[in-house]
């Protein structure tokens, strides 16, 4: 018992560094799924290679990505490095250990009649003078047996300790070649995407007067939107002063989940955040937000963030938006190519409310446009959402 407790003790702190290393690679097979997601947003654009915002918004998503992935594997071999510092370290106390064990052996069996016993131990017992020393010679045989059959157990067990340790050892160090290998992989690919990051910039840069005026009727557009949204929620708010008590236990959960509703789209990133912001291309040029956008890939479902009520569907254009209340609260989905609720429909969280429109005049992008209200407030959604 007190051996395996031993082993116990010995292997702890690495257990708790094997789970580190766990932890990091699942968090690198997460990343990697999602750049394999934005890989195929990338595919779904035109395939030309003209350079548009959209493959630059999808490629600097890529960047960012992989700049995480290589962060994750350099924290990862700072681990393994620690363990492997501390294998070395036990293996080599383990190994004077032993040492120390074996040479207590040999002076054991130098000075004692062990040599005799071994001999002959018959003659070793009847070479006693008297009745009293047969007995002694008898209890120091059979004592002296155990002790050394405890020696020998102790050099075996401290023996076995150290291969424990070479096999961890190997184990680490296999893992860092591998590590050392994928993160060269990914700096390898990001120097290449980076390359084709600024070549697109450049191109975007020469086309900066047709640009800049797309943006502007789109900035009128999504402005025409907005006011559309709010309107209704300024009704919606007007028309009733008081909740009831199913409403404000829905609003008191929509609060306490705060930083963990789900995402509003089963895959995509956030290519649009909210507020004012300066355009990433063009200096000159600001973007005000009155919500977030996420990109994703082509038939993507918008999908409810909490319990509620569908409390109103605006037809804007070509395309819907499906406003859910949640007591006080409202999430509102805009950009839907068509809706499967309608107003007073009770939703669940992660329901489908529809599909995504996906743009065929802007490099077949398909982007959600998400907000949340308190009352007649508008908040940045992108706290409110799970990390």
């Amino acid at each position: 018992m007190k051996k395996i407790l031993w082993i116990v003790m010995l292997l702890m702190p690495l257990a708790v560094g094997a789970q580190t290393v766990k932890d990091l690679q699942q968090e690198q097979q997460k990343l990697q799924a999602q750049i394999k997601e934005t890989d195929r947003m990338l595919s779904q654009t035109k395939n030309d290679k003209k350079s548009t915002q959209t493959k630059l918004n999808l490629l600097n998503q890529d960047i960012k990505n992989r700049k995480r992935i290589i962060s994750s594997i350099n924290t990862e071999i700072n681990v393994l490095d620690n363990d492997i510092r501390e294998l070395t370290d036990k293996r080599q106390a383990l190994q004077t250990e032993l040492e120390q064990h074996k040479a207590d052996y040999a002076r054991l069996i130098r000075e004692t009649h062990y040599s005799d016993m071994k001999a002959s131990p018959l003659l070793f017992l009847l070479s006693a003078k008297s009745f009293q020393q047969l007995y002694r010679r008898i209890r120091y045989m059979i004592t002296f047996q155990e002790y050394r059959k405890q020696a020998v157990r102790r050099i075996e067990g401290v023996q076995t300790d150290i291969d424990i340790q070479n096999n961890l050892l190997a184990e680490r160090r296999a893992d860092r070649s591998t590590a050392l290998q994928v993160q060269q992989n990914e700096k390898d690919k990001l120097a290449r995407n980076e390359r084709k990051q600024q070549q697109m910039l450049k191109d975007l840069k020469k086309q900066e007067k047709n640009l800049t005026a797309q943006l502007k009727k789109q900035q009128q557009k999504a402005d025409e939107i907005n006011r559309k949204i709010d309107n209704m929620i300024r009704q919606q708010t007007q028309s009733k002063s008081s909740l009831t008590k199913e409403q404000q236990l829905i609003a008191g959960g929509f609060e306490r989940n705060k930083g963990l509703l789900p995402w509003p789209v089963e895959k995509g990133f956030i290519s649009g955040y909210f507020g004012t912001h300066q355009h990433p291309v063009y200096e000159h040029v600001t973007i005000n937000n009155k919500g977030i956008y996420l990109q994703t890939v082509a038939g993507a479902a918008a999908r409810a963030v909490y319990e509620g009520e569908v409390s109103g569907v605006l037809v804007l254009g070509n395309t819907y938006a499906v406003i859910v209340q949640h007591g006080n609260y409202r999430s509102v989905y805009s950009n839907l190519k068509d809706i499967s609720v309608k107003q007073g429909d009770k939703v669940q969280p992660k329901q489908t409310l529809g599909h995504i429109f996906t743009d065929g005049d802007n490099d077949n992008k398909t982007e959600l446009f998400f907000q949340i209200y308190q009352d007649r407030t508008l908040l940045d959604p992108q706290p409110w959402l799970a990390k």
